[in-house]
């Protein structure tokens, strides 16, 4: 039975790709698990260091797999109780928690359409980048629910406003590829065909920051989005800053950046 999520682990970096093309990488109980399982993996994993986050075929991940949730559901004699439907629910949102609370920056790759949970896991990824044929949005009102789910109205504010996602939430409508480049939605835009090309400069220029400086940037960032003050995210870089200074990799980097060649940092 083909796996529904590829890991291919190369020095450092895992590229993951979910993996069910036929149904446009539609999220079904095997894929949520089996990202669960991989993201959950990642807290303590200190040989990736960068994920690379895509999906197989003409789309990165059209959302919750509709047609086996009514399927499962027609099969119940009764609808499932509330208790059921927040396990369920949770189930799916817990991923998107996961993403931001690994120490490994995610860059997801995105090519057609990422809807519903496909735009949240995009969302909750720290760098994104598009093909010009991707088309994103907040599926969820248009199928008689409310319109913020996953994360989404938590992600989309602090990534490009309140006004644009307001009316994506509110709408359910889709952002093209060019718009969600001009509102900063994406970093970047490649033709077809070009994402995991596209992808190597970000890899490489992480691969060149020591573990725990990468570890502890994308902490940093997650915690200031939150701060309460300037106070506190100074707090924060200046521990961060102090824990880097005294670790083997700051005087590697330091070396590395004198004599003019990439620093090799002991893995850890």
């Amino acid at each position: 039975m083909t796996s529904p999520l590829l890991i291919a682990h190369h020095d450092g970096v895992d590229w993951v790709t979910l993996n069910r093309p036929d149904s446009l990488n539609a999220l079904d109980p095997s894929l949520i698990d089996a990202l669960n399982t991989y993201f959950e993996g990642l807290q303590r994993n200190r040989s990736t260091r960068v994920v690379v986050l895509k999906g197989a075929g003409a789309s990165f991940c059209a959302g919750l797999d509709l047609k086996h949730a009514m399927k499962r559901r027609a099969g119940q004699e009764e609808p499932p109780g509330v208790t059921e439907s927040l396990d369920s629910q949770r189930r799916i949102a817990d991923i998107v928690m996961l993403m931001r609370r690994c120490p490994q920056p995610i860059i997801a790759l995105i090519q057609g359409a990422a809807a519903g949970g496909g735009f949240a896991l995009a969302l909750a990824a720290d760098i994104r980048i598009a093909t010009k044929s991707a088309r994103m949005n907040c599926a969820f009102i248009k199928l008689g629910l409310g319109g913020c789910d996953i994360g989404t109205s938590y992600f989309l504010p602090r990534l490009v406003g309140v006004s644009v996602a307001s009316e994506l939430i509110l709408t359910g409508r889709f952002i093209g590829a060019e718009r969600a480049l001009a509102v900063g939605l994406v970093s970047e835009l490649v033709e077809e065909g070009g994402l995991d090309a596209a992808a190597e400069p970000y890899v490489d220029a992480m691969m060149t920051a020591s573990p725990v400086g990468l570890r502890l940037s994308k902490e940093c960032i997650n915690m200031s989005v939150d701060a309460g003050s300037i106070e506190a995210v100074i707090a924060m870089e200046d521990r961060n800053q102090v824990l880097c200074s005294r670790s083997e990799d700051f005087n590697e980097g330091i070396r590395a950046f004198l004599e003019k060649r990439k620093p090799v940092y002991i893995r850890r």
